[in-house]
């Protein structure tokens, strides 16, 4: 048995699909389902991450991985590798995005318009 086929889970559990190369070499980019899957499943175990007042899964993985576990196999399974460590960081950046826009807005400051994102993709965390 090669390494390639070695899964210590068993054979029922079911892994991503690799991107497949189209005739020039590149990847093919994943369809609109695919897709919605992906989000899907990311905004359930964001969801979840709030219930459990979890804002960085990447720096509170074990934390993250106790509480979420579930929805964040089912993220890992619908999104590449990639794109979960990117929607991770992107949760972060967009937490502390619209922080220093709170705190620039409550020192009278000016927030140009547009600068906000919509508040229904924050993170609903309270540091």
């Amino acid at each position: 048995m090669g390494l390639s086929s070695f899964n210590p889970f068993g054979s029922s559990t079911q892994s991503p699909q690799s991107p497949k190369p189209s005739a020039d070499g590149a990847f093919i980019a994943p369809d609109r389902s695919s897709r919605a899957k992906c989000y899907e499943a990311r905004d359930a175990f964001f969801q979840c991450l709030d219930k459990n007042g979890i804002l960085d899964a990447i720096k509170e993985e074990e934390k993250a991985s106790k509480q979420c576990g579930d929805a964040e196999k089912v993220f890992g399974r619908e999104c590449a590798a990639s794109w979960v460590t990117y929607f991770k960081q992107r949760r972060v950046m967009e937490w502390k995005k619209q922080q220093t826009l709170n705190k620039i807005e409550a020192e009278g400051g000016w927030v140009p318009e547009g600068a906000a994102t919509p508040a229904a993709s924050q993170p609903r965390m309270v540091k």
